[in-house]
This record gives structure tokens, sequence and C-alpha cells, in this order.
């Protein structure tokens, strides 16, 4: 599990259209085993570094603001380029770019052991990001193009299924080794499942013969880069420094004017862009992505927080910390599969809304940690919040593909697999304050922090209710008309 969880990435293999019977892999199991392998580099590595933080913090220094970029320096490029990693393994080739994508990570996470300045493990991180933005969606695309009819849910369940173990354990072995070996070992243990990845990607992942000619967006890419980076950089500065200086506020200002600029590029490339800003002439995909950066904006704010506060503020153990989080992905393993059942048969609305409004409860429940012990205060809060998300995980998936036409359910799903990051992003960017107080001073920060989210998965919830119809199916995009063939 990744700062943000593996089932928030699910359309970009649901999304996938099938490959032709000559393009298709003789071996279809190992080029699953491959898929869970390289998606695996993408996920764990979040969950694990959160546990991680206040070791790094002890080691290398730095402000809030500076551990703060420990993650954000992972999920901006992973937000910005998702999309173009995606296109240029439409252009050049999946296995090629995905192949490359996890020679980067391994380079990367070993600049990350190795880092002796905290700025040198930021840029590792950075790398990072920029491998895991060319492995996930082609790793995926991959996997939903190798299988088709019910092969494909039962593989994609069967992904969806080890990411959800994955997300068990991670912290777990994480926080294991950062008690027993130090925060440095939750990157080389990357490196063997780096290089088992690559082997059998090249060795078994089927080349196609000729790749689409998808077009590239890279301006769209550096522009949407810069601009998250400079507001990103502005907030979490403002955040530790309890107050917006003239450098912080600059940084804001400049962000948001390279973003209305990467809008105005999109618009002009048309459907050239990487992001066609015709998908947002359906009222549903806009209200459904901003629910899904609401919801997981929260929901990456609690991945980061928890532990940090159960460390620093409770005296936990880094092996502590990663088990307190270990029913999250046991309940969302459990109860994902069968709301989305449900879903399917009363609609997606009722389970959207209702979730987020539970993920919005247990953001309250969270406010009396600290008042007592794991199973009276953290358990119940943890609890309700995956329960809620297990409502979401899987109506969302297919709200999102349903509500653009077929021919853009890959952009679509890759945008809203980035919207997801970039809430992540945006919270953690906001979570300087919190990170720079230390001992029980943290507690106060921290329930302001948790009232802010539990608001945010209310302010999903009221988006899920106004634009997913009460039968589930959201409304037509302009213009868009129903295909009968």
């Amino acid at each position: 599990m990744s700062t943000v969880p593996s089932h928030c990435d699910r359309p970009l293999a649901e999304g996938a259209p099938a490959a032709a019977p000559a393009a298709r892999s003789a071996h279809p199991h190992l080029v699953l085993a491959t898929s869970i392998l390289s998606s695996s580099l993408a996920f764990i590595d979040g969950s694990v570094v959160n546990v991680g933080l206040p070791s790094i913090g002890r080691d290398l220094g730095g402000d809030g603001a500076g551990l703060s970029w420990v993650v954000n320096g992972y999920l901006l490029p992973l937000s910005a380029l998702l999309l173009l990693g995606g296109a240029a393994g439409d252009r050049f080739g999946r296995r090629r770019i995905l192949l490359g994508g996890i020679a980067v990570f391994a380079v990367a996470s070993l600049l990350c052991a190795l880092a002796p300045r905290l700025w040198l493990l930021v840029g590792g991180r950075v790398w990072q990001g920029i491998g895991a933005a060319m492995v996930l969606p082609n790793s995926l695309a991959i996997l939903g193009a190798t299988f088709e009819g019910k092969a494909r849910g039962k593989a994609i369940g069967i992904w969806a299924a080890a990411g959800a173990g994955a997300g068990a354990i991670g912290p777990l072995l994480g926080g294991w080794l950062i008690d027993t070996v130090g925060w440095r070992a939750v990157f080389t243990i990357n490196l063997p499942i780096a290089a088992a990845a690559l082997f059998m990607g090249w060795r078994y992942v089927k080349a196609p013969s000729g790749g689409q000619r998808a077009a590239l967006d890279p301006g769209g890419a550096l522009l949407a880069s810069l601009g998250l980076g400079c507001v990103t950089w502005g907030l979490a500065s403002a955040s530790a420094a309890k107050a917006f200086g003239v450098a912080s506020a600059l940084a804001v200002l400049a962000g948001t004017a390279i973003l209305l600029a990467f809008l105005r590029v999109e618009r002009r490339a048309g459907e050239g862009a990487m992001l066609p800003l015709a998908l947002f002439a359906s009222r549903s995909f806009s209200g459904l992505n901003l629910m899904t950066f609401l919801l997981y904006g929260a929901l990456g704010a609690l991945m980061l927080l928890v532990p940090y506060i159960l460390i620093e503020a409770l005296g936990y153990s880094a092996k502590q910390a990663g088990a307190a989080l270990l029913p999250f992905p046991v309940v969302m393993a459990l109860g994902s599969p069968p709301m989305g059942r449900l879903a399917g048969r009363i609609g997606s609305r009722l389970p959207l809304s209702i979730g987020a409004l539970v993920v919005a409860g247990g953001f309250l429940l969270a406010l009396r940690i600290g008042k007592g012990d794991y199973v009276a205060t953290v358990l119940p809060a943890i609890l309700t919040i995956a329960v809620g998300m297990a409502c979401v995980a899987s109506p969302l998936t297919t709200a999102v593909l349903s509500s653009v036409d077929g021919s853009r359910t890959g952009v679509a799903s890759g945008f809203n697999s980035a919207v997801a990051r970039a809430g992540g992003l945006i919270a953690t960017a906001l979570l300087g304050l919190v990170l720079t107080a230390r001992g029980e001073a943290l507690l106060a920060p921290f329930h302001a922090a948790l009232a802010v989210c539990a608001a945010s998965a209310a302010a999903a919830a009221v988006c899920a209710f106004i634009w997913v119809d009460a039968d589930g199916k959201p409304p037509p995009a302009a213009g868009h008309q129903e295909r009968t063939d």
C-alpha cells in the first residue's frame, strides 16, 4: 500500500483495451506475477516511508517542511507524470517503458539508501516517483490487455488482493526493519524485488510488433510538474512557519499561474493533450474527481500522521506503529468485493455517499487518539475509516469509468489515479505544522488536522450525492450519445 492505496489504481487495468490475440503472452499468469511485482514497488514504499519518517528526521535532520518533502518528492512526479507515462507506453511500447521505469526506480532506491543528506534523499524520492510514473500505468495496462472477459476480472481481483497483502505486511515489515537494521533498509529491500520484476518483464511480457502512435505532451507534463511543485513548496513552507511569508506566497501564486497556463496549453493541444479538457464536459467526471481529491487527500494525511504521532508522541516503536495500520488493508480486502457487487445492484450513489460519511465519522473518532490505549482509541478509528473506504473503492471505479465515453476510459482512469495522489500531495504539504512539533505538543495540531480531514471527507460525500444519479449511472457528458454497436 502506498501513500494512496492501490485500489485507486484499479481502473488503470480495467480501462485498458484488450490486446489482439497475436499480441497476448503465452504465459499470462507470469505476466500477472510481473504486474504484481512491479506495481508493488510503487505501492509499498509510501507506507513504509511514513513509518520511517521519525527515524529519518532524527538521522538527517530537517524541519517539518523538509520531512514532508520525503513524501512529496515521490508524490509530485507520480501525480504530474502518470498520464505521460501511460502515453509513452502506448507510443514506444509498454514493455520498454515498464522495464525502463523499474530500472529507474531501482537506481533511485539505491540513492535513497545511501543518501547522507536530506536533500539527496528527497532527490532520490523524486526519481523514485518518476520511475513509478513509468511503471504503474504500463504494468496495469499490460495486465488489462493480457486478459479479457471473466479472466480479466479474476486477474485484476488477484492483483488487488496481492496489493492488499502488500499493504498489510509492508508497514509491519518496514517497522521491523527500521527497529532492527535502520531506515535505509526500507529502500534496499526494493532492489531484489526490482531485479525479479526486470527479469520476468524481459522474459515473459510480450512486446507487440508496433505501438500506437499516441500523442505525447512533454510541455504539458513540464507545466503540470512545475505548477504542482511551486504550490506544494509554498504550502509546505507556510505550514511549517505557521504563516505565509513573501517567498511562500509568491510560490503559491506562481504555481497557480503555471497551472492555469497548463490548462491553456492543454486546450490548444485538443485531443493531442496529456489531459484532453473535453473530458470535463461530463459533470459527473468533474464531480467524481473532486470527490477523489477530497477523500484521498484526507486518507493520505491519515496514513502519514498516525504512524508519526504514535512514534513521536505516544512512544510506539516503528514495528508497533506499522502494525497499528494493519486492520486497514485487511478490512479493505474483505469489504471491497461485496460492496462492488452491491453497487452493481443498487447503483454507486448510495455506497459512495454513505461510505464517505462513514470515513468522516472515523476521522472524528480519531480525535480520541492520545487519550487512551490502542484498542480504545486508534483501532475504532482505523476500522471505521476502513469500512467507509471499502464502501467507496469499487463503486468509485465503476462510476469513473462509466462517466466518459468508452474510447476515453484509459486517460480518465489515469487522471483519476493522478488526482488521488495529488490529494495526498497537497494534504502532506499542509502538514508541516504537525511535523514541526515534538512530543505531546504534536497532539493539538494533529487533532486540528483530523477535524479538517473529517470535513474534507464529508464534502466528498456531498460531491457523490450531487453528481451521481440515484440509479448509480452518472449523468451523460454533454453531447454524448449512447453507443448501440
